[in-house]
């Protein structure tokens, strides 16, 4: 355990030494602000359901930004053969880098809570969809962590390792928005991959165990398939 919370300090230190952090929260912030309060009197309800809404397609997009140089960085300046050498194991690098990740995800997040605090200002606020959103949002980001840090994995350009998790995050957030495309027969089994249906109902306060356990098997799916991949190469 302390390796991994070695490794993990390290890495999260990493992103505010270099601009990366900087720029990925901006750019959230950003968009996500602009979308929210361009709309929010139009609609005139006391909720974050349109900032909620857009989650899961923003941090599609952004989780990539985040993940592409954990792996792809080290193997192409070579430190990650120095690292090798050290008393960790894959297990450690792969779950402290992960959890990195997840915690800039968290401290990305953490600014938003200013716009319920706005709402609360004007209006009154149900906390409930919004402490499950929240919820909703930190799965959300874990599984796209786990997946980007996979596609990380599978090549020393980062450029590659951006859209390769985009693309997958990015299915995973759509896919059950088309399912008028695909046969009768598999729209249960794509339905449920959908990943953006599985956080809209924890945004709305549901908490389905279904629905963590999804979470929880793309992040056990992303870690694992990481832990092969490395342990292919190495």
């Amino acid at each position: 355990m302390r390796q991994i919370v070695t490794i993990a300090s390290k890495e999260f230190r990493d992103y505010f030494i270099s601009p990366i952090a900087y720029i990925v929260i901006s750019i959230f912030l950003l968009v996500t602000g602009w979308f929210f309060f361009a709309t929010f009197f139009l609609y005139n309800q006391a909720d974050l359901r349109n900032f909620f809404n857009l989650l899961p397609t923003t941090l599609s997009f952004v989780i990539p930004a985040i993940t592409m140089r954990l792996f792809s960085e080290e193997r192409n300046v070579g430190s990650y053969e120095t690292l090798l050498t050290l008393p960790v194991t894959f297990r450690d690098i792969i779950l402290g880098k992960f959890c990195a990740a997840v915690l800039l995800v968290a401290v990305m997040l953490l600014p938003t809570i200013f716009y319920a605090v706005c709402i609360t200002a004007i209006g009154s606020l149900d906390w409930g969809p919004v402490i499950g959103g929240y919820l909703g949002a930190l799965l959300l980001g874990a599984a796209f962590s786990a997946i980007g840090l996979f596609a990380s994995s599978l090549t020393r350009n980062q450029i590659i390792a951006f859209i390769v998790a985009m693309a997958i995050c990015f299915i995973l957030t759509t896919i059950d928005r088309m399912l008028f495309f695909f046969p009768q027969a598999t729209l249960v089994v794509l339905g449920y991959l959908g990943a953006a249906s599985h956080f809209q109902n924890i945004a709305k306060g549901i908490i389905d165990s279904r629905d963590i356990i999804y979470f929880l098997s793309v992040v056990f799916i992303g870690l694992y398939g990481t832990a092969l991949v490395m342990e292919e190469k190495n």
